[in-house]
């Protein structure tokens, strides 16, 4: 495995991240799976975690909080904040009052006194950017987390909080995470661009679009039991299509001529990218989580990287949509506290 530093910090994180969106969900990853699973990245290598307060209710933090016990110091904890809508006022966002909360419940969840990288889940339209960046920066001179990233921002809103935070004084953004791979490449016009003038690290997340890019999808469109594209119908609705399967088609046609996969060549399109950090990618069993590390050790020359990215500019992925994902909560009143009964 190999590693690079986030952003212009001296952390460094393993080129494949494993990502924990699936532990404690009913019907996907239960405590014993999940702990096997983090163990089996520890072993290979894989040094990065991501998950958020938000993913099972806040059940896959406790899981990973389980699986390290006696080995915090072979994993960096990478979650987020600011995307659990709960009732009552003061219980979601971005606020200085909710990321003080927050953080305090993540840490008792996680059973460890600090996270590596503390990200905010989603920007607050409902405020200033400057509050939570302000609170953020008090965490870290606190020992409480140790970077900052942000996730789901809109290019401008990335720029923004990386320019109030040099102007201000205050902890920059390490990283910027979003919806990148070969079949979702909106980010190309504007975010990465601007994440390689800021020297924030790019964390892509959906690497294989869901499932579509992990081989396992057969020529008819059929997804496997257990996957996204099976369990949300949305995510099959949206990504199963003669397009994309024909796109699929050509790109594991190109790799296996070159004698890999195409999970291996979704994985080694984005590393050559220089600015991403580590590539976040669920995994169903430890077996799966030696199939992505493998794939970090396949280096597309430049004039391979060119003739794929050819292959997808001549035949662009539908429904690949935005990079970010907006909380349109945010425009909504907040939810009352429910009311005992007389």
């Amino acid at each position: 495995m190999n590693y690079r530093h986030l952003g212009n910090s001296g952390l460094e994180v393993s080129e494949i991240g494993l990502g924990a969106n699936s532990f404690g969900m009913s019907g996907r990853r239960d405590r014993p799976e999940s702990e096997a699973i983090i163990h089996s990245a520890i072993d290979n290598g894989i040094n990065f975690i991501d998950t958020s307060n938000v993913y099972a209710s806040g059940l896959s933090e406790e899981y990973i909080g389980h699986a390290l016990k006696g080995r915090r110091d072979e994993m960096l904890i990478g979650t987020k904040f600011g995307s659990m809508r709960r009732q009552g006022p003061n219980n979601f966002g971005g606020s200085r009052n909710f990321v003080m909360r927050s953080v305090e419940e993540s840490l008792q969840r996680l059973q460890t006194d600090y996270i590596d990288v503390y990200m905010i889940h989603r920007p607050d339209t409902r405020m200033p950017i400057e509050e939570t960046l302000r609170a953020l920066d008090d965490l870290v001179r606190d020992g409480k987390i140790r970077y900052t990233a942000g996730c789901n921002f809109e290019a401008w809103r990335i720029v923004n909080a990386q320019w109030k935070n040099r102007d201000n004084g205050l902890i920059p953004l390490a990283a910027s995470q979003f919806a990148y791979s070969m079949m979702t490449r909106s980010a190309e016009s504007e975010m990465i661009p601007a994440c390689r003038e800021l020297g924030i690290s790019i964390i892509p997340y959906l690497p294989l679009a869901a499932g579509m890019l992990s081989g396992k999808v057969n020529a008819t469109g059929t997804a496997p039991d257990g996957t996204r594209l099976a369990i949300e119908s949305n995510m099959g609705e949206r990504w199963i299509t003669p397009n994309n399967l024909n796109l699929v088609r050509m790109l594991n046609e190109w790799a296996n001529g070159r004698g890999h996969t195409v999970l291996e060549l979704a994985f080694a399109w984005l590393l050559a990218e220089p600015i991403v950090a580590t590539v976040i990618a669920g995994a169903s069993s430890p077996a799966q989580i030696e199939s992505n590390a493998k794939a970090a050790d396949w280096r597309l020359t430049q004039e391979e990287h060119v003739e794929v990215t050819a292959i997808l500019d001549a035949n662009p992925a539908e429904n690949g949509g935005d990079y970010y994902s907006a909380a349109g909560y945010f425009n909504q009143p907040t939810l009352e506290r429910p009311r005992p009964k007389p």
